[in-house]
């Protein structure tokens, strides 16, 4: 067995494919030109010819001086490319005579999009200028100052100087706040801890915090950094998305004038708009600011089941009573106020309109803000996720592919997507976009939008969140067969049946990833189950739950539930089918329990906990997504509950080959091979 490698060292060994002298010796392999059946079993048109609604979607940065010519030629580079879909994301470094949703903006968005159609490509527009989502590059404010970013802040009566001034808000000779006009004095409560007077007061956050980032950058056209770091760009003020007016204002500005603009468009070649993690104080936000707005207490009371009044000072002091519990319900609160505010308005304009609202929220397990998602998705950025590193399967973010993929589940969705690579650095390579795109599909995702593809790396744009994944990489000559085994695998993830019988229960902005990590190294699969489903539209009975087309026999539980799910916990807690998690169960326990519920779906001898597994059924035939995840190469016996001609397939190529039941699977390091079992 060969030794462990490093992230350089598996140069050259990663990919989705393999290359044709590492087909075992003795086995038949069939080219994709060559053939359509393999031992009399037809292949799906589908997977050796993918449609082009399965490509890979980029981020297509516009941020230099546009032309028409241009923007032809690079589309014409991306589809000789294998690349028939991009977002139109206007970036830092536009000039400032091609603003923020401008005549100029909209004539070159406009003919993008018109010579995409006749490419038969396909477009996804993008809301903001530049992120987050909610102001339109600061129109919002200005069209009406009361729209501005608001939050929460609090003051110590009793330590507070008369006369002084705390966080923007003045201390009268009496000691009470004196407020300015727009402040709203929201209670004045008792500290638990010391009995100390606190003061709660709502006001709009000060200039020059909770803002965006901006098109343009603050120094005309700057050279390159010696250091290779970003130039300062302008930074709007962002919008109160808590505030329903305010993203009524939002969506006339941005999307409704997209429908006005390209409304001939809508549902053909522009399939979506992209909203980009809403933050309910933007960027930079101010010291002390708590996220809220006029008259959130009464929604957060209404929400919660219990008057907040008296608990408001443990969003500051975490020395009050059970703070977290409070901090924790505050923000839950909020998370429902922004579903109703903002996603819940911008999914009801994009269904009436016929587009689809993809993009992703603000944090990796937000799963209940995916509801209001036609495509749910999630953002792999930053290394949040990497080869050869705990966090592919440990911690908040480890979980954000399931988030996504089992929302598509349950909501009845066709696709769920995943924004990545963004922020990797300039040391990123061609082999972790590979291995990051497996971790992806082995999860579920089938729709990625590759962060991203630079119109431009003149000067400073080059160091602009890099790198770029496409025309201006090291490895574009060799990204067709790459683009072909994506349209494939997500081909493969759509319209599909997930065969999967273990869910593991999550709040609407928490999905626990310990379990979940043994359920990975076991290859027991799962999805995550968002709580309230438990009492709105799951069927749950002695035999499990049933939601959409799943029916899962067995649950893991290791958050508090809410208190609605109880009856239903209750009654599959009778029934035998709650696997209780905490951290003292040993993982063999933990399987022990899963397996006394749930038929295991595929045996692998000897044990590897770097095999990653996936099972669908479509078009009548069973598909095992098996991804070696690890450093080290695998050599397994797979044996597969579903029975038939066992056929492997490699995305990348078309290859296919014939498998004996008893035959071992070679997997190098990063590896992905699709093992087909039918009885045609």
């Amino acid at each position: 067995m060969a030794g462990k490698i490093d992230r350089r060292g598996f140069l050259g060994l990663v990919g989705i494919g393999i290359a044709s002298g590492a087909w075992p010796e003795g086995h038949q392999v069939y080219g994709a030109s060559a053939a359509r059946k393999i031992g009399g079993v037809e292949l799906p048109a589908g997977w050796l010819e993918p449609a082009p609604e399965f490509s890979l979607a980029p981020f297509w940065f516009w941020n230099d001086a546009l032309s028409e010519k241009e923007i032809a030629r690079q589309l014409d580079d991306f589809k000789a490319h294998g690349v028939y879909g991009f977002v139109i994301h206007p970036r830092a470094g536009l000039p400032r005579d091609i603003g923020w949703m401008s005549e100029p903006m909209i004539k070159f968005m406009r003919f993008a999009i018109e010579q995409a159609a006749k490419r038969d490509m396909w477009v996804v527009l993008y809301d903001e200028g530049m992120y987050p989502s909610g102001s339109s590059s600061g129109q919002v404010v200005a069209e009406n100052a009361a729209f501005k970013t608001r939050g929460l802040f609090q003051i110590d009566l009793d330590e507070a100087e008369p006369g002084a001034s705390k966080s923007g808000i003045k201390i009268g000779r009496d000691g009470e706040p004196a407020l300015d006009e727009g402040q709203n004095l929201i209670a004045i409560v008792r500290r638990k801890k010391n009995g100390h007077r606190i003061a709660i007061v709502d006001r709009a956050i000060r200039e020059g915090y909770s803002v965006i980032r901006g098109l343009h950058f603050i120094e005309n056209d700057p050279p390159r950094r010696d250091n290779h770091r970003e130039v300062p760009e302008n930074a709007p003020p962002g919008g109160d998305i808590l505030n329903p007016e305010s993203v009524a204002c939002f969506i006339r500005l941005v999307y409704q004038r997209y429908y006005d603009e390209f409304k001939e468009h809508f549902g053909k070649t522009v399939q979506a708009i992209f909203t980009d993690e809403p933050s309910l104080l933007a960027r930079r936000g101010e010291r002390g600011a708590m996220p809220g707005t006029t008259e959130i207490l009464e929604h957060v009371s209404s929400h919660l089941g219990y008057d907040f009044r008296p608990y408001l000072p443990a969003l500051w002091y975490s020395d009050e009573p059970d703070a977290e519990r409070y901090k924790r319900d505050y923000e839950r609160a909020l998370q429902h106020r922004l579903e109703e505010t903002f996603y819940g308005q911008i999914s009801k304009w994009c269904r009436e309109h016929g587009v689809a609202l993809t993009g992703h929220p603000a944090a990796p397990d937000d799963i209940g803000q995916l509801r209001h998602f036609q495509i749910p998705g999630q953002d792999i950025v930053w290394r949040y996720i990497e080869p050869g590193k705990p966090n592919a399967i440990e911690g908040a973010q480890s979980t954000q592919a399931k988030c996504a993929s089992s929302a598509m589940i349950h909501l009845g969705r066709r696709r769920n997507s995943n924004e990545y690579c963004g922020a990797y650095g300039h040391n990123f390579t061609f082999e972790e976009m590979k291995w990051l795109t497996n971790w992806l599909i082995v999860r579920g995702c089938n729709l990625l939008y590759p962060h991203a593809f630079y119109y431009s790396v003149r000067g400073p744009r080059i160091d602009e969140r890099p790198p770029d994944v496409g025309p201006n990489s090291a490895w574009w000559d060799e990204y067709r067969p790459f683009a072909d085994s994506v349209r494939r695998l997500c081909w493969l993830n759509t319209d599909s049946k997930h065969i999967c019988e273990l869910a593991i229960l999550g709040l609407n902005d928490y999905l626990p990833w310990r379990a979940a990590k043994v359920c990975f190294q076991s290859q027991r699969d799962f999805n995550y189950l968002e709580a309230r489903h438990l009492w709105e539209d799951a069927e749950v009975d002695q035999n499990g739950i049933r939601i959409a087309s799943m029916h899962y026999r067995a649950l893991i539980i290791e958050a508090e539930p809410p208190e609605k799910a109880k009856p239903a916990l209750d009654l599959l807690d009778k029934a035998g089918r709650l696997i209780r998690w905490d951290d003292q169960m040993e993982d063999s326990e933990l399987v022990r329990q899963i397996d006394r519920l749930v038929p295991v779906d595929m045996r692998v001898r000897p044990a590897k906990h770097d095999l990653r597994v996936r099972h669908v059924f479509k078009n009548g035939a069973d598909y095992y997504i098996v991804f070696n995840e690890g450093q080290d190469n695998l050599e397994v016996e797979l044996e597969t509950s579903s029975k038939g001609r066992r056929i492997l397939l490699d995305p990348q190529t078309s290859r296919q080959q014939a498998l004996a039941p008893e035959a071992p699977l070679l997997l190098k390091p990063h590896e992905l091979r699709v093992l087909m079992v039918t009885i045609k």
